[in-house]
């Protein structure tokens, strides 16, 4: 892995920040936190902005060095992250760029990039958390359409999105239950589907329950083959665990950095327990980054997927941001509640990361059996 920026790469990081000192200042107001349809049209104005200056793929097309780079220079300048369309430019878009038709790139992928259209993921569901391949949904064929029937759940930004990554059964007699699925593409607006906003410990809705009845998704719709949804999704979860997550890391570092100053001014430095603690965040997080490098340069190696790495960073990524915001609480005191409803939201938000995106236990199964190959559990 070498990552080490050329001059290239130097002048693009020049014209990077250029580019961010002369736009952020005109940015409208960011709206409340938990006012999703505000948030879309913030963000999406935002991702327009990026792609109107020929950054909106970076995500995708970028070198890994370029695409650390932007990640490094947007946070520090202080910049909007991808917020409501996480889902489609992280997870469906990189998706359907590595697995759709020319026709669904070309339909689907510019929207994503402009802006123009939001996606949600409709993946788990009441029975089927963590066990994902034990999904109910089902999918039969009646022509050219799939006539879809369930539920789903903690279904992210459902209630602003346009379009839904959903995994449906489409052979319930399959020998094994992680065949007989299918990836589809569902319009947000065809009849039969509901939506109805979950609200979390933080207040927010930024999940929903997603009820089907008998909704009718286009064959065309459908992404890979019949029946091989699984080995589809297993492409959408690596690059939520293997890269999805990595600007963030940027945030946390740059979030320590503030602790460790706040710690020397207000006194709390002085005890060795709290220095400890804030040093051993601070060698997590270095390494952290370092597993984001690895993950980013084997993506681009291997055709842009992430591979079971990404289960090593989202495992301890989780339970560092946990863990970094209770030392932000040591150092703070009851001064944290003053820095206003955005930081005491990251906190509270900072609880579901052993969960969403895989539960650390299966993370943990994934790093036993396919990086170090021990034998399944029974």
């Amino acid at each position: 892995m070498d990552l080490s920026c050329t001059e290239e790469e130097e002048a693009y990081r020049a014209r990077l920040r250029e580019w961010l000192a002369a736009t952020l200042p005109d940015l409208p107001e960011r709206p409340d936190p938990l006012d999703w349809p505000a948030r879309r049209a913030y963000d999406c104005g935002w991702q327009r902005r990026l792609y109107d200056a020929g950054y909106a793929a970076t995500h995708w097309e970028a070198s890994p060095t370029q695409r650390l780079v932007f990640l490094e220079e947007t946070e520090l300048a202080g910049a909007p992250y991808v917020g409501a369309n996480f889902v489609g430019l992280l997870h469906a878009g990189p998706t359907i760029a590595a697995e759709g038709t020319a026709a669904q790139r070309e339909r689907w992928l510019p929207p994503i990039l402009r802006g123009d259209e939001v996606w949600c993921q409709g993946f788990s569901e009441p029975d089927a958390g963590s066990d994902l391949a034990s999904l109910r949904t089902r999918a039969v064929r009646d022509g050219d359409a799939y006539v879809v029937t369930g539920q789903k759940i903690w279904t992210s930004h459902a209630e602003v999105a346009d379009w839904c990554e959903l995994l449906v059964r489409t052979d319930p007699d399959a020998p094994s239950k992680h065949r007989g699925i299918t990836w589809l593409a569902l319009p947000m607006d065809a009849p039969g589907v509901t939506v109805r906003p979950l609200r979390t410990l933080a207040g927010s809705t930024e999940f929903a329950e997603v009820f089907l009845d008998e909704v009718r998704v286009p064959v065309a719709n459908r992404v890979g083959e019949e029946n091989d949804g699984w080995r589809v999704t297993m492409v959408t979860l690596s690059f939520e665990r293997g890269t999805a997550f990595v600007g963030e890391v940027v945030a946390c570092r740059r979030l320590l950095g503030e602790l460790a100053r706040t710690a020397r001014k207000n006194g709390t430095w002085d005890d060795p327990v709290l220095r400890r603690r804030l040093g051993r965040l601070s060698a997590e997080f270095q390494a952290l980054w370092r597993i984001v490098q690895a993950n980013v340069s084997e993506a681009r190696a291997t055709g842009g997927v992430p591979g079971a790495g990404g289960s090593v960073f989202k495992l301890h990524y989780s339970h560092a941001r946990q863990e970094l915001y209770d030392a932000a609480a040591a150092v703070l005191g009851p001064d944290a509640l003053d820095l206003g409803r955005d930081w005491n939201l990251d906190r509270l938000s900072s609880l579901s990361y052993t969960i969403a995106a895989g539960t650390s236990q299966i993370q943990r199964d994934i790093v036993a059996e396919r990086i170090l190959g021990l034998p399944k559990g029974r």
